[in-house]
């Protein structure tokens, strides 16, 4: 009896120690090697919180659009999944930290075909029961805590690429709406350009037939015409094609006033920051944090590289019962238990766990430069990005200017055709000059709806899904 409680504390204490010791490094987040600031001029708002994006997509129809895609986008789904896959392998790896129990038992029963002959127990009625502990790893030196730490990490890395996707999702859906509306906006220019350039062919062909036009002014102005009725096809296929793009991506079939509801004023999206916003903002990105969650398991990892090079404790034991007489089970039996532990050690491996370790060291090294190059990247788009906004206003400006100086100089230009004081090549002159300007203000729009959505997917500030 006194041998069993021996045992017994024996174990208890192995019990307590197990995990006592961590061999992976003190982890410690790497310097960023970015300024403290991203510079940029007072515009709007202040970055204190993240940004939902139904704060930065001001449309109606656009934020339909989007919801839809959220809940029908395939990649999104296949992301999701990939979530509940790194979810599972994490409860698998949790499950090595305790001991997992097994129960067993078989019943045979037996008999002669007759009596002669030595006896023997092979062909008796024979049963078995027991409860059994397999291999149960006493983790002193947390190599399965790390192992587990590591799979826990990449878990997390795979939440934050679900985060990426969503923001992906969300400014892709936009993206293509912008370029929906802009392709509408270029039709419709090249349309109206169609209706001018008509009325002015048939103001040629009227002064070629009083004397006054020539047949070369008649040839330039249906040649614009031509010019302008090929661009409006242009502008119709691309509508098209957006559409088609705006359903893959949205993932089924869009809402019947979309095609119609797409327009770039007022502006559909809006994202205006303050000056001197801090770097530290950087930090909550999906890709940032999931760079840092990779390097978290190569740290793990290198703790559980270290601990291979000590020995393995494992225990094992069962408890069972058994009896050969099954017409008298409980009364001839034999019940008992088993328990013992085992050490696995290598001792010649011709340097293999050294180099496991060095290939995990190596591994945290790559996860340290992919964690600042993706802080360095997240810098220069969010500059960029900036760097758009505080000029985009005044290039705005200028092409307003523009446009309503060459609206008038065609008017000009026209008139003093039709009295005979230009010849219609200052008109066709105009009329290019009214066409590129007007061109030039809507894509300055596309623009600066585009370079806000750049903000918004820089910045990283799409909410989790519930806060949705």
């Amino acid at each position: 009896m006194a041998s069993r409680h021996l045992k017994i504390a024996l174990l208890a204490g192995s019990l307590s120690v197990t995990g006592c010791a961590n061999l992976a490094p003190l982890y410690q987040q790497p310097e960023t090697t970015i300024p403290a600031e991203i510079p940029s001029a007072p515009t709007g708002i202040a970055i204190d919180s993240p940004l939902a994006w139904d704060q930065v997509f001001l449309s109606e129809n656009l934020r339909d659009l989007i919801g839809i895609a959220l809940e029908e986008n395939r990649d999104l789904r296949i992301t999701a999944a990939n979530i509940e896959i790194a979810r599972a392998q994490y409860n698998i790896a949790q499950s090595s930290l305790l001991p997992n129990a097994s129960i067993s038992g078989n019943l045979t029963e037996g008999g002669r075909f007759g009596h002669s002959g030595a006896n023997t127990s092979a062909f008796r009625d024979s049963a078995l029961f027991q409860l059994g502990v397999t291999g149960f790893e006493l983790d002193f030196f947390n190599r399965v805590r790390n192992q587990n730490e590591a799979t826990f990490q990449s878990y997390l890395a795979t939440v934050e690429g679900e985060r990426a996707a969503r923001i992906a999702l969300i400014a892709s859906v936009a993206e293509l709406w912008v370029r929906l509306a802009t392709d509408r906006e270029l039709l419709a220019l090249a349309e109206d350009t169609v209706d001018i350039q008509s009325d002015s062919l048939s103001l040629t062909q009227e002064l070629l037939r009083a004397g006054v036009a020539t047949e070369l002014d008649t040839r330039r102005a249906s040649a614009s015409v031509e010019n302008a009725r090929a661009q409006a096809a242009q502008f119709e296929a691309q509508i098209r094609q957006d559409l088609n793009a705006l359903r893959l991506v949205v993932g089924t079939e869009l809402p019947s006033y979309i095609e119609g509801s797409a327009a770039l004023t007022p502006s559909p999206v809006e994202l205006l920051v303050p000056g001197n916003i801090s770097s530290e903002v950087l930090l909550n990105r999906p890709d940032v944090m999931a760079a840092e969650r990779n390097l978290a398991a190569a740290n793990a990892n290198i703790g559980a590289a270290r601990a291979a090079l000590f020995p393995t404790i494992s225990l094992s034991g069962r408890v069972g019962y058994s009896s050969s007489d099954l017409e008298n089970f409980f009364s001839n039996d034999i019940a008992g238990w088993t328990f013992g532990p085992s050490l696995d050690l290598p001792i010649f491996d011709y340097g293999a766990r050294q180099n496991r370790i060095a290939v995990t060291e190596a591994q945290k090294e790559q996860a340290i430069a992919r964690y600042q190059l993706a802080i360095q990247t997240a810098f220069r788009e969010t500059a960029d990005a900036l760097a758009i906004t505080e000029t985009i206003d005044t290039r705005l400006n200028a092409l307003e200017r523009l446009s309503e100086d060459a609206d008038v100089t065609l008017n000009l230009s026209q008139e003093r055709f039709r009295v005979g004081v230009d010849d219609y090549l200052s008109v066709l002159d105009a009329q290019r000059e009214d066409y590129s300007a007007r061109q030039q203000l809507i894509l300055a729009r596309r623009d600066r709806a585009l370079n806000a959505i750049a903000l918004y997917r820089a910045l990283g500030a799409a909410p989790s899904a519930e806060s949705e």
